[in-house]
Parts: C-alpha cells; sequence; structure tokens
C-alpha cells in the first residue's frame, strides 16, 4: 500500500503513586473501576502491584482500565503478562488481547489468538463485535460457488489497484513503467509513481455456467497531461454526467514537490472538468492542505456528498473516513463520520453504492487480518447499521481494498496483496448471482433522556454520556448533551442486551448510571433522566461528609474518595484558590475540639497537596471545633441529641476564594423537567432550617444543609413510557 499514513503512538506513561495501606487503596481502585472511572482506577491499581500485590485481579483490573480506555499498547503489556505469566484461558481476555495486538501492528500474534479461538468446540469467535450474518460466504452454497473473482491478466509486477467504470472503460491505478523517458522512481518501494489508467473491458463466461460473467481488462492507456504527471496519481472517480473526475495526486504544483512544516509531502484532492473530450481546468479542493493528506474520494449516490480519507486535524486515528458537502458555490466543511466507522487504526479506501452502502477498509475493525474490507447502510437520518466484515473471498490476510460494485449490483472489483497475486497489490474483478446487503433493521429501539443538575434542577449541557455494554464493559456509543442537556441513542437492534447509561461532567460528582436491558418490542423507547451532583455550588466546592475516625486525624478510605472530587475541579479549574474549614460536634472539651478539627482541616489540605495541587491554592485550612455548631446540640443539650445530630456538626467546608472568573456557578431556574419532583422535608429538618434564618448567611448555609439533609429530586416517568428513579 502506497498511502498508508504513519502518526506517532501514545507511550506508556507510569504513574509512580504512594498510597498507605493497600487493602484500603484497593477498595478505592475497585470503586473507581465499578463507576467507569478507569483513568483513575488505573493509577490507584499500578501503585498497589508495586507494592507487592501481583494477584491476578489487580493485573486484570490494570488491563482492563487501559482497555476501555482505549489505550491498547499498556492494555497489550498487562494482558501479555496475564496471559503468558497468570496462563489466564479465559476466551474473552484471549479475545480482547488478541484485538489489541492486531490494534498495536502485531497481526502475526493476533492471527494466532483468533485462530485458537475459532477451531475445535471453542464457540467464542468474537460475534459480540462482528455480525457474520450477511457475510458473503453466506452466498457459497455447497461447494457450489455463487462468488467468483479474477487475477486480472492486465496485473503487473508493480502495484497496480483500483478499478471503477465510466463510460464504458474502467479507470485504475498502476504504477508499473511508463517507458517514458528519465521515468522517476518512489524511494518508498523503488517502483515509478502511480498513474491512472484506462481500459477497455470485456465480459467473460465463467467456467462450466451458461449465464455468470465477469470483468477482463485489456488494452491499457494512460491518461494524458494535465491529468499524468512524473509524481503520484490515483483514485479516479466520474459525476454520472461525466462533467467532472475527482482524483487523488501528491502535493505538486507541476513544477515541484510541496512539503509541510515536518518535511513530509501529503496527498491532496483535485478535480478536473470534461471540456470536449478533455480532461482540462484541474482545480485543487479547498479542504486540502500542505499539512495533512486528503485522498481516496467516493461520491453518495445522489452525488450531493463527496467522501474521502484523511488524517486531518479531528481524526479519532490514523487515517479516518470524512465526508463533505458539495454545493453549487463550492464545498461545505469537512465533517468525520464518527467512531462507529472511524477507530484508532486506519480507514480508507471509501465507495458508495447506488444502494447507499458504504464499504470501506480498515484495520481498525475486527478482521481477517490486515486492511479488510467492510460495509455499512447509510440512513436519510446520517446514522449507519452495523459495521460487517464482507469476509472470504473478498478478504484475506493481507490488504484488500479499494472496493467497486457496479449500477447492476453484481459486477465488480477489489484490490489485494494476498499471496499467489502477480505483484505488489493486483486488482481482482468479482461477479456475484445476487449481492449480500447490510441485514435490514427489522427492530431498532432508542435511548433518550436529560441530565440535570440534582439540587438546581437544571439541565446541563456539554455531559458526556455513553451507552455501553454490561457483559463486556466496552462502550458502545458516545455523546455529547446539547444546550437542553438532551441525549439520544437511536437505531438500537432489538434484542435481550444489558446495558448501562453514564453521564459525567468535569465539574459533578462521580458518573450517574442506569442499567436496563433491550427486548424484542419494535420502535420502543426507553427514556431515562440522569441525576447529576454539582461540585460547585454557590462559592464553595460540596462533598459529601469528610469522614474521621473517632478522635483521630487520619485520611480514612472514603474520605479519600470524596476528596478525589476536590482535586479533579482544582485540576480543572487551574486558577481556583480555596480555604478549607473543619468543624467538630460539642462532644469533647472545646479546646480539645478545636485542635482536633485544626489537624483534620491541615491534614485535608495535605492530601490534596499531594495529590499534586500547589499548595499555593490553599490559602487556608482551619479548624473551629464546636464553635458553629448548626443545631441545639451545645454543650447543654449534648446527652440529649442522636448520633444524626451530632453528625451534623462535624463537617468540613471548601470556599472559593478567588479564581471565580474560571467557575460556572450554578442558578436555580423556575422551569423543571417533567420528570423531576420535590421531595419534602421532614419536620425535625424543618425545626433545623427556622434556626438556620437567623444565622449569618443563611441562604448559603440552607443550601448546604439541604444538600446534607438529602433535599433531592426523584425522578418520574413521562407519561406512556419505560425509565425509572434514581
Amino acid at each position: 500500500m502506497k498511502t498508508k499514513l504513519k502518526l506517532k503512538s501514545v507511550l506508556f506513561l507510569t504513574v509512580l503513586t504512594t498510597l498507605p495501606l493497600v487493602s484500603q487503596s484497593r477498595r478505592l481502585a475497585d470503586r473507581y473501576f465499578e463507576d467507569f472511572a478507569y483513568t483513575k482506577a488505573v493509577k490507584i491499581y499500578e501503585a498497589i502491584y508495586k507494592k507487592g500485590d501481583s494477584s491476578k485481579i489487580i493485573v486484570k483490573r490494570i488491563g482492563d482500565s487501559y482497555y476501555n480506555n482505549s489505550k491498547t499498547e499498556e492494555a497489550g503489556f498487562w494482558y501479555k503478562k496475564l496471559i503468558e505469566e497468570y496462563k489466564e484461558s479465559d476466551k474473552s481476555y484471549l479475545f480482547k488481547y488478541a484485538q489489541v495486538l492486531q490494534s498495536n501492528g502485531l497481526e502475526r500474534e493476533s492471527d494466532s489468538i483468533f485462530t485458537i479461538l475459532e477451531v475445535g468446540n471453542n464457540d467464542y469467535t468474537g460475534d459480540k463485535y462482528v455480525d457474520e450474518s450477511d457475510y458473503f460466504q453466506d452466498f457459497l452454497n455447497g461447494g457450489n460457488k455463487k462468488i467468483n473473482i479474477r487475477n486480472l491478466a492486465i496485473n503487473t509486477p508493480f502495484s497496480d489497484f483500483g478499478g471503477v467504470v465510466y463510460n464504458n472503460e474502467i479507470y485504475f491505478a498502476s504504477s508499473s513503467p511508463t517507458g517514458f523517458k528519465g521515468e522517476k522512481l518512489y524511494r518508498w518501494n523503488n517502483q515509478p509513481f502511480l498513474n491512472i489508467y484506462k481500459s477497455k473491458s470485456y465480459i467473460d463466461k465463467l467456467e462450466n455456467t451458461e449465464h455468470d460473467t465477469i470483468f477482463e481488462l485489456e488494452n491499457k492507456k494512460i491518461l494524458p497531461a494535465p491529468i499524468s504527471t512524473k509524481f503520484h496519481e490515483s483514485s479516479a472517480i466520474f459525476t454520472k454526467d461525466g462533467k467532472y473526475m475527482y482524483f487523488s495526486r501528491v502535493n505538486y504544483n507541476g513544477k515541484r514537490l510541496k512539503k509541510s512544516k515536518k518535511q513530509t509531502v501529503n496527498l491532496k484532492l483535485y478535480r478536473a472538468e470534461n471540456v470536449d473530450g478533455n480532461w482540462a481546468n484541474i482545480e485543487e479542493l479547498p479542504f486540502s492542505s500542505n499539512e495533512y493528506s486528503v485522498g481516496h474520494p467516493a461520491l453518495s449516490a445522489d452525488e450531493k456528498i463527496l467522501y474521502f480519507a484523511s488524517d486531518m486535524p479531528g481524526s479519532i486515528g490514523k487515517t479516518d473516513i470524512f465526508k463533505v458537502e458539495i454545493r453549487a458555490n463550492g464545498f461545505g466543511e469537512p465533517e468525520n463520520l464518527g467512531e462507529q466507522i472511524n477507530t484508532a487504526e486506519r480507514e480508507m479506501f471509501p465507495f458508495m453504492s447506488k444502494s447507499n452502502v458504504l464499504y470501506f477498509s480498515s484495520n481498525g475493525h475486527r478482521g481477517s487480518g490486515l486492511l479488510d474490507i467492510f460495509q455499512t447502510k447509510v440512513y436519510e437520518n446520517g446514522t449507519y447499521s452495523k459495521i460487517e466484515n464482507l469476509g472470504y473471498p473478498f478478504n484475506s490476510k493481507k490488504d484488500d481494498f479499494s472496493f467497486y460494485i457496479d449500477t447492476s449490483g453484481k459486477k465488480g472489483f477489489f484490490s489485494s496483496n494476498r499471496s499467489k497475486g502477480k505483484g505488489d497489490d493486483d486488482i481482482y474483478s468479482f461477479y456475484i448471482s445476487q449481492l449480500p446487503t447490510p441485514k435490514p433493521e427489522k427492530c431498532n429501539q432508542s435511548v433518550r433522556g436529560v441530565i440535570v443538575n440534582k439540587i438546581t434542577n437544571e439541565k446541563i449541557p456539554n455531559v458526556i454520556v455513553k451507552l455501553i455494554d454490561k457483559e463486556t464493559r466496552a462502550v458502545i456509543g458516545k455523546k455529547v448533551t446539547n444546550n437542553e442537556g438532551f441525549y439520544s441513542f437511536d437505531e438500537l437492534e432489538c434484542g435481550e442486551d444489558k446495558l448501562t447509561i453514564t453521564a459525567e461532567h468535569k465539574d459533578y460528582r462521580g458518573i450517574a448510571k442506569k442499567e436496563f436491558s433491550l427486548s424484542n418490542e419494535n420502535e420502543k423507547k426507553f427514556i431515562f433522566d440522569l441525576l447529576l451532583d454539582p461540585l460547585i455550588i454557590g462559592n464553595q466546592i460540596v462533598v459529601k461528609p469528610i469522614y474521621f475516625d473517632y478522635s483521630k486525624a487520619i485520611i480514612r478510605d472514603d474520605a479519600k474518595y470524596e476528596l478525589e472530587n476536590i482535586v479533579t475541579v482544582m485540576n480543572n479549574h487551574p486558577n481556583m484558590v480555596i480555604k478549607i474549614e473543619s468543624h467538630t460536634d460539642s462532644r469533647g472539651g472545646s479546646n480539645y475540639n478545636r485542635s482536633l478539627s485544626d489537624k483534620r482541616a491541615k491534614a485535608t489540605r495535605d492530601y490534596i497537596v499531594s495529590k499534586g495541587i500547589s499548595s499555593n491554592r490553599i490559602r487556608s485550612a482551619i479548624g473551629y471545633g464546636e464553635d458553629q455548631l448548626l443545631n441545639h446540640c451545645d454543650d447543654k443539650n449534648k446527652n440529649k441529641c442522636s448520633e444524626e445530630e451530632h453528625q451534623l456538626n462535624r463537617r468540613s467546608y471548601f470556599y472559593i476564594v478567588s479564581g471565580k472568573n474560571d467557575v460556572t456557578v450554578t442558578k436555580v431556574k423556575n422551569d423543571k423537567p417533567k420528570s423531576i419532583a420535590k421531595k419534602e422535608l421532614n419536620n425535625s429538618q424543618k425545626e433545623i432550617l427556622k434556626k438556620l434564618r437567623k444565622m449569618r448567611n443563611p441562604k448559603k448555609k440552607s443550601l448546604r444543609l439541604r444538600q446534607r439533609l438529602g433535599k433531592r429530586r426523584d425522578n418520574k416517568c413521562y407519561k406512556g413510557e419505560e425509565c425509572s428513579s434514581f
């Protein structure tokens, strides 16, 4: 392949973290892991491993944390240790290890594991990730092939690939020598540069058949200047009326090659106009650039959209497939097709059939080897059906790419560098008696809802919402809420899959989640509104109570979990400065309580600093003992108060004293989502609030108190819809 673009891989970063009490740290890491907070979890798991707990479950959790965050190099390191040193034989871990090996470019090792999974009585074949029900091989019947492929006689020992039909001629690319004087060689592979050719085709009857036919090519001719130059051209496509040809060319202006700032020569897309049978008026498409590659054009069936491959900014992987609107006065803005199509690896060579099936090549989706050809149905609303691998005979252990099928739906071409070919890349023609298309969506369901601030009822924009397979913990969809806090996942295939919806935002506590199961009821709608606890309210960072053991100032494991929220907020708001206040109940002497609370405040400060927050960002950490009680449980009444009433006075506050410009302060809105309802305070809580009105800053303290008293809103269903409360 001549167009594989390389990006630097992300190197493994070892995080050195010293945490006391391994057993408590393990519980903390497990809690993060179960909440899908893998980045935080893996730091603690690795620290536990370095401190001597090298148990199998720790290795699994480290590997899974990296795997679920798509860090395949790190995941591969730990999965290798798990399988080779701990003799893990669980099929799901073998499959995940094979996946990351393939993603990391270790195809031979990956194939060896997939071979183990697919032989004998082993029923684990990865059907969670690839739907095999519509593979092309289903059309092979009892050994009598319904698909026939042919290595074309026109192939050379050099690279020949592509193949599209226009005006009863076939256009393709080849690096075979032209015989022109002074022909240059491409230093990458010491072959001549690619040129675009056209060839007459003829139909050849298949052996022992009366009706099956197949393409063959003969008498190839190079396209003359100004299309052909002394450098690369390839991947020509044509509009139906023959007015325009789109094609790829290296960044060459007719005089010299242009390089990027990194001194690389990139691909660009061009359009030529048919003027009296000759190609002229060549123009570079406006979204091409010296700094990245754009190539492999394809047109939608209505010719309103141009698809292409690129590593431009906004790419998910090494090369992605993009689309751009073709307008009367030019082109729109390129749009990435998204994570369902594009992976962390390479997606290339798009082609759109007349029935709106997108074919493309990828080495990021589960395949037979290197680049494989995949298909997906593109719906009118811009969504896609499940990605399907074309399988044998189109895909092999090598690179398979540049798929094309003509308007009859029976004949076409693809390219491959598979074994027993004639050269580097060869063109194969095929004929099929019936073209399988992606499985129709006989039954689908949707999940939607609103993400809401639990305290203020405000709808929250820019929340990351994930749809996760509960069994494999794989993220199968990700959305960001709009300005109204709304999210939706549509076109979910019916079934019995157990899924989890999660929602998280940097200024809100933890992750909200809801587990549910799909069903077989067509067009069923699940409505799930998720509630997030704000971490910033007014001029405070608000967390759940920071508990200490009796008469001690040591940060407990559950306190660490809460203090991590303080660290998160301060990391997300680098200009923020806070002060810490700690309070006790009235039991014990007042001087002792003041000293104890001061130690606790400073221990809290020291923990936050130990997590990488500069000490300059904590203005003070002061304990006030029992000086600022919230209720009647003073020295006179302390023996009459319940433990819950005393607990109300044992608290810590984290006030924001500067950096407010870097903080979004939530405001209470009058309008409430239909799914949110109030819960009344009980009489005891009302009595406390009544006394608070006599104190300084009653609104501020009231808000803090309401949070601690359980002032929450419960979710209710929309009328006629299925949902659940949280």
